[in-house]
């Protein structure tokens, strides 16, 4: 059968936000990963509306190249949804998801790749190490990934980023599910499936500067968080009976005292103000976690769509075939 005619078998998906720096370094290793892989291959790249020549490198990659495909779009919408966009597009037996900045080496791949064909539906990549983060970061990560372990409902495994390939089956259970604030990786694991591990050290950035500010770090936490387990509303909950139950103790206090004509009866307003202003802070520390359930609720139901694609190149080409690179025609 000739390989025009042949079905894709591997689609790589990569989000990318303004790499340049990396992408002479990305495209060429992505080129000899493709050359090595036992079957027709497409690499598509999700530009989550980046700012710098990202755009125009794959663009012209994906005219030249039918093995790569370029979505661009309308603007930033997340790494999370970006991943969605890529995956929607997907054709192949096996999706691979893969960062941009080469911490996710696309050499382990074919690992994965090895475990998806011994049967596994789904196969992640666990790191052994974070080279090139703070200590600050390592720990936060350290936090978040046992903290979510014992507050999920599913077991989320610890140290596993996105970088994971999923049988197309997966895929296809994934697409049915349409939460607008989206944690993938919490998503996937929720699917069950047969699941397997490949472990690797994390290496540093070969380029350019994380993108995943403190800020997005925190709010995917919270995506998790809250997508994944109501532990917030029970602690809601716990803290409002905790909080009651020493007003009641204190009351009991203040009423023994005055029964037995103590003079440290009056104390003064300061400890009424103290009493208010806990009560306060906790009505609005509970509010807060119940309000931001309701927002969520609030963003479901509006039905927006997850993402607009403004455009799409390299789509046309009937099937991903070998053909000789373009990647050094464009990078000149």
């Amino acid at each position: 059968m000739a390989a025009e005619s042949m079905p894709i078998r591997y689609s790589l998906v990569v989000p990318v936000f303004n790499e340049e720096a990396v992408l002479p370094v990305l495209l060429r290793r992505l080129d000899l990963l493709l050359a090595r892989l036992n079957g027709p291959a497409e690499a598509i790249f999700v530009d989550d509306g980046s700012s710098d020549s990202s755009p125009v490198v794959l663009q012209a990659l994906a005219t030249r190249d039918r093995r790569f495909r370029y979505i661009g779009l309308s603007r930033n919408f997340g790494h999370q949804v970006a991943i969605t966009a890529g995956m929607d597009a997907a054709r192949g037996e096996a999706i691979i998801v893969m960062d941009a900045d080469l911490q996710d080496p696309p050499e382990v791949v074919e690992e994965l790749i090895a475990k998806w064909e011994e049967g596994n539906d789904v196969v992640y990549a666990r790191r052994l190490s974070r080279a090139g983060e703070s200590r600050f970061k390592r720990a936060t990560a350290h936090l978040f990934y046992r903290l979510l372990g014992r507050m999920s409902s599913v077991g989320i495994p610890a140290d596993v980023g996105d970088f994971r390939l999923i049988d197309h089956r997966v895929l296809e259970a994934l697409r049915q599910m349409p939460e607008q604030d989206r944690f993938v990786r919490g998503m996937i694991a929720w699917l069950g499936f047969r699941q397997a591990e490949v472990a690797f050290h994390r290496v540093e950035r070969a380029a350019g500067e994380t993108k995943y500010s403190l800020f997005k770090m925190v709010r995917l936490a919270m995506s998790a968080a809250l997508g994944f387990s109501d532990v917030p509303l029970r602690l809601a909950i716990w803290c409002g009976l905790t909080v009651s139950g020493l007003a009641m103790l204190y009351g009991g206090w203040v009423l023994v005292l005055w029964m037995s004509n103590d003079s440290h009866l009056v104390a003064g307003w300061s400890s009424t103000i103290v009493i208010i202003s806990l009560l306060c802070g906790m009505n609005m520390l509970l509010t807060g976690f119940v309000g931001l359930y309701v927002g969520r609720i609030h963003t479901e139901v509006k039905r927006r769509p997850l993402y607009v694609v403004q455009k799409r190149t390299g789509f046309d080409h009937d099937q991903a075939a070998p053909e000789q690179s373009a990647i050094r025609a464009v990078n000149r």
